[in-house]
């Protein structure tokens, strides 16, 4: 089972995640916030809410409101690593 080990606001809607598969990768979040327009995310389009988040349960999450999987994360931060394409489809994210 993957898990979030650490987890460091680095900037804008960017997150640096040190994962328990051995695997450190940065993600920007930045598009999928913007981009949902769920009552959910309007607090965290504010940056300062945005680097207030904590890992619970193995995923970053919001005012336990709003939680984002590990697998998901994982998939941002190395979909342009092919090494990881075969998991990105067992996961659901390509096809």
């Amino acid at each position: 089972m993957l898990k979030i080990q650490k987890a460091e606001y680095i900037g804008d809607y960017k997150i640096l995640l040190a994962f328990n598969n051995g695997h450190t990768g940065t993600v920007n979040l930045e598009e999928t916030i913007q981009n949902d327009n769920r009552a959910i995310f309007l607090r965290i389009k504010d940056k300062n809410f945005f680097r207030s988040f904590t890992i619970t349960h193995n995923a970053i999450s919001w005012f336990d409101e709003l939680d984002v999987a590990p697998e998901y994360l994982f998939y941002l931060a190395f979909t342009g690593n092919s090494e990881f394409h075969e998991q990105f489809r067992e996961w659901g994210y390509t096809s």
